[in-house]
């Protein structure tokens, strides 16, 4: 989830891109660069590793100038954070100039095709692709940038965002919409192009999104925008009406409530380009252990902490039932007090959103240490579980900025989801069809996600029942119980309410006597219908709502759709769309991410910065 920003016109234009990237840099910050092009056609670049700070500090030694220019603040997904892999990046002339946002999944082919062809290529990025792809059809013969741009993004599959530039064709900005954000501002003898709004809003309120394969062409006298054919298109100007502070969290109240509204976005990201659904095969990159060292592995050990420990507990469930290999899940915090038994036959999952957690480190040197080879589940590409593991999934969930995690958690069981049909796969657990039937119902999720986030207010009306109370109990069984623990986590942490999550089954060991007209009980009991397992655990816990209602406590079910059954005991129900067994905690943790979120909202706390924690734990 990087950021662009664009301009051409009148005024300085390196202040104004720096002043853009700096107001974008939610988007990314583990690099950052500028190009711009003066009056004597000469292109100029500066790019820095790190935050936006060190583009400053890099252009205040070595100043630049220019009419017009693009620039880019980056969240790495194809190679590392480095000041060489930083935008924009250059075709082989060094003439034309990209920055992009998001994943051109056919990279290596066209790479390996334009090596061929007598390309040299300097960074791992596929972003260094679409350059080398422009200059090849300006020099073959296209009449100007726009052709080109038009010729490649035909090529091009994946999702992106795109601003190009030449130093040839004064003025002129071509900017790219497929998949990912693209917002032209409309200003007086000048025009810009950025990823979201906040850069263009001290200059122009008018502004217009790029629809879907639309293309844009700025200049400092008109906007002009074709589809990828080349037929015009009328786009459809619109006025923000936002404050400066509302813009840069996309008109959400909170970055906590866009972060939720982001998992469509996140779980489409982090599963594009991994899954066949032809096949069903699933495709990992930034591996290096061995599919022999996998199929050899006799155990796995997952360590984690927070919010991450329980999407471990939820991929426990998936590589067993997938992978049928015995799966320990540990707090990070404990695993180097208790001497684990760990070979070389064993693999160490780490999960960690940041990359950084100073225990979940620790873990893992711990693990190598024994012989095991190390995958980590990680959101920052560069960080030190990243470069420290054999392998990493990288979760494409974007950059968090909200202290209580949402997108981070959906992204991590989505990798172990994606990690587990692998490992099945490659052990003989799992046939085509059923590899197929699982990478199908992996793709429809974004969706199914998006049908619960448009009811969401009917989970605001909810939490006007709930915002007084003291105490919370959430019950789930089997897999809906690491459900069950995320969701009392979310309460807890953002609302200050006591709350407590539980198995379901172990009710009567205790937790019973806390049940009273008082208590609001949260249970999660989904289904998939024809799966035998999935319809006696559904079973049992329907057995527990009726308990809870025998003792007058308040019920809130997450149900599957169409549930009559537990719907006419519960005194509240929360549908979610119907998925495999293994898939339904990404879907029943968004209703309960929104519903801590609006009862935090009316006790009036502070839901992006909740007291006394911290993004990441980088100490002990």
């Amino acid at each position: 989830m990087c950021g662009i920003v664009g301009y051409v016109g009148n005024k300085q234009v390196v202040p104004l891109i720096i002043d853009g990237l700096r107001k974008l840099e939610y988007r990314g910050y583990d690099s950052a660069g500028i190009a711009v092009v003066d009056d004597a056609k000469h292109l100029e670049m500066r790019r820095a590793e790190g935050k936006l700070r060190n583009l400053e500090e890099c252009i205040r030694l070595s100043p630049l100038d220019g009419n017009y220019g693009i620039g880019h603040t980056r969240w790495a997904t194809h190679g590392r954070p480095t000041e060489e892999n930083a935008h924009p990046h250059r075709d082989q002339s060094g003439r034309v100039v990209v920055v992009h946002n998001g994943i051109i999944e056919n990279y290596l082919q066209l790479k390996e095709r334009l090596t061929a062809e007598g390309s040299e290529f300097k960074t791992e990025t596929d972003t260094e692709v679409v350059a080398h792809l422009v200059g090849h059809y300006l020099n073959d013969g296209a009449e100007n940038l726009e052709q080109a741009v038009r010729k490649a993004v035909k090529e091009l599959r994946g999702i992106f965002a795109l601003s190009i530039i030449s130093a040839d064709e004064p003025d002129t900005i071509v900017a790219v919409r497929e998949g990912a954000p693209v917002v032209v501002g409309l200003g007086d003898g000048e025009f810009f192009v950025a990823s979201d709004v906040p850069p263009i809003l001290q200059h122009t309120r008018d502004v217009f999104y790029l629809g879907e394969k639309e293309i844009a062409v700025l200049t400092k006298d008109s906007v002009r925008v074709t589809d990828f054919d080349g037929n015009v298109v009328e786009p459809k100007q619109q006025r923000i009406t936002w404050d400066a502070i509302a813009a840069e969290k996309g008109g959400f109240k909170h970055f906590l409530l866009k972060e939720i509204y982001e998992q469509p976005r996140a779980v489409r990201d982090s599963i594009l380009g991994r899954v066949s659904l032809d096949t069903g095969k699933v495709y990992l990159d930034a591996m290096n252990i061995g599919e022999d060292e996998f199929s050899g592995i006799t155990s796995i050990k997952i360590a984690a902490c927070g919010t991450s420990w329980h999407a471990a507990l939820a991929g426990k469930y998936m590589l067993e039932e997938l992978a049928r290999v015995p799966v320990e899940v540990d707090y990070a915090s404990e695993f180097r007090y208790r001497n684990p038994v760990l070979d070389e036959n064993t693999l160490m999952i780490v999960i960690s959103q940041s990359g950084e957690t100073a225990d979940t480190i620790a873990a893992m040197r711990e693990a190598r240490n024994a012989g095991c080879k190390v995958l980590a589940v990680c959101n920052v590409l560069g960080s030190m579980i990243q470069r420290e593991a054999d392998g990493t999934i990288l979760t494409h969930a974007g950059p968090e900025i909200s202290v209580a995690s949402t997108k981070a958690f959906t992204t991590q069981m989505i990798a172990l989801y994606l990690f587990s049909i692998y490992l099945g796969t490659l052990r003989g657990k799992l046939n085509e069809e059923q590899a197929k039937y699982h990478a199908q119902q992996l793709t429809d999720l974004p969706s199914k996600i998006e049908r619960i986030l448009n009811d969401a207010d009917t989970i605001e009306e909810l939490s006007r029942e709930f915002f007084r109370v003291q105490d919370f109990l959430y019950l789930g069984r089997g897999i809906n119980f690491p459900v069950a623990l995320e969701g009392a986590l979310k309460l807890k942490e953002i609302s200050y309410i006591h709350a407590e999550g539980y198995p379901a089954g172990e009710m009567k060991h205790g937790p019973n006597a806390l049940i009273d007209e008082k208590l609001p009980v949260v249970i999660i009991n989904t289904k998939e219908e024809g799966n035998q397992a999935s319809e006696l655990r559904y079973e049992k816990t329907h057995s527990n709502i009726v308990e809870v209602k025998s003792r007058d406590g308040i019920i809130l079910s997450v149900l599957t759709e169409g549930d009559a059954m537990s719907a006419k005991v519960s005194n509240h129900v929360i549908e979610i769309p119907e998925t495999s067994d293994l898939l339904a905690p990404i879907l029943s943790i968004v209703p309960l991410q929104l519903l801590a979120y609006y009862i935090a909202v009316r006790r009036g706390c502070d839901v992006d910065q909740p007291r006394n924690l911290a993004k990441s734990v980088t100490v002990e």
